[in-house]
């Protein structure tokens, strides 16, 4: 099932990269929102509403698969846990001087 979610991740990150290069980079970030009114009901000018919805729609469908694809990570196992036996870690030797 994780494999799954990776790639529907993958082609989730593909698609937000589409929609972040085919958007016009003059004017189309924070000045253009806060500087005038361009923005149309009808027409050319309302795609850039459109591309910031796919980018923010594409940000939070990558943030909700990374996290439901927690819920189906394993814990390794560890076959002397299973035992109830602990592992001890060895120590490395001293140098002599």
């Amino acid at each position: 099932m994780i494999l799954v979610i990776t790639g529907i991740i993958i082609i989730a990150c593909v698609v937000l990269a589409f929609f972040i290069l085919i958007q016009n980079p003059k004017g189309g970030g924070l000045s253009g929102t806060f500087g005038s009114m361009s923005t149309q009901v009808m027409g050319v000018k309302q795609s850039g509403d459109i591309m910031e919805k796919g980018t923010w729609t594409m940000i939070s469908v990558i943030a909700g698969l990374c996290i439901v694809s927690i819920m189906f990570m394993q814990k390794p196992q560890n076959p002397d846990a299973a035992n109830g036996k602990a592992t001890q870690q060895k120590a490395a030797p001293a140098k002599k001087k």
